[in-house]
């Protein structure tokens, strides 16, 4: 709506439908007071201004205005796309503009930057983008939208995406992918470590990622192997908004209860087998996929140590998460009062580390595609095995 508690200057004849608009909105006939409005209007033809379009008799209450997308907005405001105050929004604070990198997934503005919604070239952030943004309603209820067709993936790969795909496959799919990995090791020695390496962030929240599956290739894929594809779920499940509320963002189990006879998405079961190799099959495949990411961490650890001779820790709370322990005392070593960032990676480490950051760094993994994510956490366990000397079949784990 605009606002009309400020002067305005228009043309009168915009004005009046201004005035009539607002009218309208607040339910109130437009009697002497809509008169006046038009004879000051008139008055002020020469010049264009207009004190105030407002009625000038009371009694007008804001409150009685009907809103009807009040339910939207407020769903949204108290969703994570809202909260200005998260590190996902606020991390820019105190500098000039949101980098441009970063832009096109941590604001709105620069959402629609990067689409060329904003009438700039589509494809590229130009900014800048100003701090304090949020994924706000222009996001995914732009009408330009329509006119994007295709996601590029990380991978390379080319997605073809309708509508409000185009938001949440923008902004889920990464920033990195196995191709990224598999560029930064050629040529290298598996298990010596490099100085040029350092570790490739695949970044966060990558259900898009993760649903696109071997499809959208954001893993290091193994040669040799075959990796499941796109999750096609039965239908009508078939996008993000057929699970997730698409303000509050909160998935709507009530439908999964169709066919899932649980009492949460967690304790879903797609198989009947064992994956981590407990047997024990009355738990949701949510663990499976639990037991085996911490499996492989346990042997990115083990590896560090005991092949490359350089223990590695993880923080999950500090960038850029894995961090030195020359000593080996189980803190992280700091210089100039900061912790030193790991930095003896060679290409086995950061292929298995980097497929397991991929597959924790979606909490909805086995929704979005547990075939895909089982598959990396098994590969990468059985790289591992390999150098430590593990017999995989031992360990009792399926693909």
């Amino acid at each position: 709506m605009p606002n009309f508690f400020h002067s305005i200057r228009l043309g009168s004849g915009l004005a009046i439908g201004l005035a009539a608009a607002f009218f309208a909105s607040a339910g109130l006939a437009q009697s002497s007071d809509a008169t006046g409005a038009e004879a000051t209007a008139e008055a002020g033809a020469g010049d264009g201004a207009i004190p105030f379009a407002l009625p000038q008799s009371g009694p007008f209450t804001p409150a009685e205005i009907d809103i009807g997308n009040n339910k939207a907005i407020s769903d949204w405001f108290r969703s994570a796309h809202a909260n200005a105050a998260s590190e996902a929004f606020s991390h820019w604070d105190g500098e000039d503009e949101v980098r441009a990198a970063c832009a096109t997934c941590h604001s709105g503005e620069g959402f629609r930057d990067f689409h060329g919604l904003d009438g700039t070239p589509a494809g590229v952030v130009d900014g800048p983008i100003n701090v304090g943004g949020v994924v706000d309603c222009g996001t995914c209820h732009n009408a330009g939208l329509a006119q994007v067709s295709e996601i590029t993936l990380p991978s390379g790969v080319v997605h073809p995406v309708q509508g409000v795909e185009a938001s949440c496959l923008t902004c889920h799919q990464g920033r990195a992918a196995g191709i990224d990995v598999e560029q930064a090791t050629a040529n290298m020695a598996l298990d010596e470590p490099s100085a040029e390496l350092g570790f490739i962030n695949p970044h966060y929240a990558t259900a898009a990622a993760t649903w696109l599956g071997g499809y959208g290739a954001a893993g290091y894929q193994y040669e040799g192997h075959d990796y499941t594809g796109r999750f096609f779920h039965a239908r009508p499940v078939a996008s993000c908004n057929s699970c997730h509320e698409p303000h509050t963002l909160e998935v709507e189990f009530e439908a999964c209860r169709t066919c899932h006879e649980e009492d949460s998405p967690e304790a879903i079961r797609v198989a009947r087998q064992s994956y981590d190799g407990s047997g024990d099959t009355s738990v949701g495949i949510h663990s499976d996929i639990e037991a085996n990411a911490e499996m492989l961490m346990d042997m990115i650890r083990a590896y560090t140590d005991e092949v490359v001779g350089a223990p590695v820790i993880y923080d999950a709370a500090r960038y850029p998460y894995f961090f030195a322990d020359a000593n080996g005392d189980g803190a992280i070593d700091m210089g100039d009062g900061r912790p030193v960032p790991y930095s003896s990676w060679t290409p086995r480490s950061l292929r298995t580390a980097f497929n397991w950051k991929l597959v924790t760094a979606d909490p909805g993994n086995y929704a979005h595609n547990p075939e895909y994510s089982l598959e990396l956490l098994y590969d990468s366990i059985a790289d591992l095995s390999e150098a430590l000397g593990i017999d995989m079949e031992g360990l009792g784990l399926l693909r």
